[in-house]
């Protein structure tokens, strides 16, 4: 198609670093040698866009200067700045779950095999390079195939120039799961992928934006594959907060934990003696007598094997919440409840 253009200037500043000429002389000789003129410039308050180069465009930012000479052409030489537009992703509006569910029937025409659902959740939308993205699916093979689940990041470059756009995406990380036999199901308990080095999200350029997405998705043979996304914000200030699960079940614990330690007496109490249970009528009435003494003759005649002796001892009484002794005087105990 036809070439199309756009350009937007962000920032011009311009300085003198000669000093005016001498009273009565047109330009400024400078003598033979090496001659160094520092400046220095502030940026705008303004936020500026954050340096970048794609696939169909960039943003630059430049320092130049110019040598501006009599009947001689100009000279000048230019070094690239890198500009970054903090985005912290400890943000509210960062830090908000995102979740997304999707079922999708597999089969052609009127013969169909079954459903396949899947539903996927990550923790929060921001994220910096370098950090590991937990992520959580449930995935439903009802179809007679065998599916492969799969997790990616794309970015997408979108160009805007005359009325028209222009867009350019790329995959640049992916995980691969376990394959899922018919009638079974799978599930990612915080299954992490790893945010590699790239441009942080710039959003808010009117000619070009990157933005990036969490695309979980499963691959069914013979049919298009189903595919969930989630938008992802790559920010350049790391989130602070715990607000990861390990942590969360960390602190959940460590809060089960001390409860229990509230409910549980300092000293538990011993379990009763079986004799204070059984008296010794009942143990002498159900205890059989102990067999005759074995004459000694026929003890040598016997192999030489230990002899166990057998006991039968009465189990103890079944438990009742009904006291079979109960006293006169009820001893009256604080009774108390923690919601």
């Amino acid at each position: 198609g036809p070439r199309r253009e756009a350009e937007v200037r962000y920032l011009d500043i311009r300085q003198s670093l000669l000093r005016d000429p001498p009273e009565g002389e047109e330009n400024l000789v400078l003598l033979d040698g090496r001659h160094e003129f520092p400046f220095s410039f502030q940026l705008p308050q303004e936020p500026l866009v954050t340096s970048f180069t794609g696939k169909y465009g960039s943003i630059q930012y430049f320092v130049k200067a110019v040598l501006e000479r009599p009947a001689v052409p100009d000279q000048s030489v230019q070094t690239e700045l890198q500009v970054i537009s903090h985005i912290d992703v400890s943000s509210p509006a960062l830090l908000t779950p995102v979740l997304r569910s999707q079922e999708k029937m597999v089969g052609c025409w009127f013969f169909t095999s079954g459903p396949v659902s899947l539903s996927a959740k990550i923790e929060r939308k921001g994220y910096c390079n370098g950090e590991a993205i937990p992520i959580y699916a449930e995935i439903e093979n009802c179809s007679s195939r065998l599916i492969v689940p799969k997790a990616a990041i794309f970015q997408t470059q979108t160009y805007l120039a005359s009325g028209k756009t222009k867009t350019f995406r790329q995959m640049v990380a992916n995980v691969r799961g376990n394959h899922i036999a018919s009638g079974s199901t799978d599930t990612w308990n915080g299954k992490t992928l790893k945010i590699p080095p790239v441009s942080p999200s710039i959003l808010d350029c009117c000619i070009i934006r990157v933005e990036y997405s969490l695309a979980v998705y499963i691959h069914i043979p013979g049919a298009k594959k189903l595919m969930i996304e989630m938008p992802l914000v790559i920010g350049t200030i790391p989130c602070i907060g715990f607000s990861s699960r390990n942590s969360s079940i960390t602190s959940q614990f460590s809060m089960d934990m001390s409860w229990l330690a509230l409910t549980m007496p300092e000293h538990p109490e011993a379990p009763p003696n079986y004799a204070d249970v059984v008296s010794e009528e009942e143990f002498s009435r159900h205890v059989p007598a102990y067999p005759p003494p074995i004459d000694c003759e026929e003890q040598l005649c016997c192999p030489v094997f230990a002899y166990i002796q057998e006991f039968r001892f009465q189990p103890p009484p079944l438990y009742s919440e009904i006291d079979p002794h109960p006293t006169d005087v009820e001893e009256m105990q604080p009774v108390s409840f923690m919601l």
